[in-house]
Protein backbone atom coordinates (compact mmCIF):
# COMPACT_ATOMS: atom_id res chain seq x y z
CA UNK A 1 0.00 0.00 0.00
CA UNK A 2 1.26 3.51 -0.93
CA UNK A 3 0.48 6.50 0.69
CA UNK A 4 0.88 10.10 0.15
CA UNK A 5 1.14 13.11 2.49
CA UNK A 6 -0.80 16.10 2.24
CA UNK A 7 1.81 18.53 0.74
CA UNK A 8 0.99 22.20 1.49
CA UNK A 9 1.67 25.56 0.02
CA UNK A 10 1.50 28.68 2.01
CA UNK A 11 -0.50 31.50 0.41
CA UNK A 12 -0.39 34.97 2.02
CA UNK A 13 -2.73 37.69 0.79
CA UNK A 14 -2.59 41.48 1.64
CA UNK A 15 -5.86 42.94 1.78
CA UNK A 16 -6.40 46.91 2.20
CA UNK A 17 -9.12 47.92 4.97
CA UNK A 18 -10.70 44.44 5.47
CA UNK A 19 -13.77 44.88 7.72
CA UNK A 20 -12.10 43.28 10.64
CA UNK A 21 -9.27 45.90 10.65
CA UNK A 22 -11.04 49.26 8.61
CA UNK A 23 -7.86 51.47 9.18
CA UNK A 24 -4.98 48.98 7.91
CA UNK A 25 -3.73 46.97 5.32
CA UNK A 26 -3.71 43.00 6.74
CA UNK A 27 -1.40 39.73 5.35
CA UNK A 28 -3.05 36.72 6.36
CA UNK A 29 -1.45 33.33 5.21
CA UNK A 30 -3.07 30.28 4.45
CA UNK A 31 -2.41 26.82 3.96
CA UNK A 32 -3.43 25.37 0.46
CA UNK A 33 -3.55 21.59 -0.04
CA UNK A 34 -5.00 19.25 -2.41
CA UNK A 35 -8.00 19.01 0.36
CA UNK A 36 -8.65 22.92 0.05
CA UNK A 37 -7.48 25.81 1.50
CA UNK A 38 -7.41 26.52 5.51
CA UNK A 39 -6.62 29.92 7.71
CA UNK A 40 -3.35 29.32 9.34
CA UNK A 41 -4.06 31.37 11.78
CA UNK A 42 -1.27 33.99 11.27
CA UNK A 43 -1.69 37.45 10.85
CA UNK A 44 0.29 40.65 9.85
CA UNK A 45 -1.63 43.75 10.48
CA UNK A 46 0.32 47.06 9.06
CA UNK A 47 -0.86 51.37 8.79
CA UNK A 48 0.60 50.74 5.33
CA UNK A 49 1.05 48.16 2.52
CA UNK A 50 5.20 48.82 1.65
CA UNK A 51 6.00 47.44 5.49
CA UNK A 52 3.73 44.33 4.94
CA UNK A 53 5.29 43.55 1.18
CA UNK A 54 8.96 44.56 2.59
CA UNK A 55 8.07 41.68 5.38
CA UNK A 56 6.95 39.05 2.38
CA UNK A 57 10.21 39.92 0.19
CA UNK A 58 12.13 39.49 3.59
CA UNK A 59 10.61 35.68 3.69
CA UNK A 60 11.61 35.28 0.18
CA UNK A 61 8.12 35.28 -1.39
CA UNK A 62 7.14 36.32 -4.83
CA UNK A 63 3.92 38.61 -5.76
CA UNK A 64 1.08 37.33 -7.72
CA UNK A 65 -0.99 40.10 -9.03
CA UNK A 66 -5.27 39.72 -8.04
CA UNK A 67 -7.38 37.91 -9.95
CA UNK A 68 -10.44 40.04 -10.95
CA UNK A 69 -12.70 37.53 -9.26
CA UNK A 70 -11.03 38.56 -6.14
CA UNK A 71 -12.65 40.25 -3.38
CA UNK A 72 -12.17 43.92 -3.67
CA UNK A 73 -10.07 44.43 -0.52
CA UNK A 74 -7.67 41.72 -1.63
CA UNK A 75 -4.47 43.42 -3.04
CA UNK A 76 -2.33 40.98 -3.98
CA UNK A 77 -0.88 37.23 -3.09
CA UNK A 78 2.54 36.17 -1.94
CA UNK A 79 3.96 32.89 -2.37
Amino acid sequence: MTMKAAIGLDIWTICERPSDFPDSFTARCHSVTSAGSEPTGLLLVADDIETLRKEMIRRGLTCISREPGDDPVIVESWL
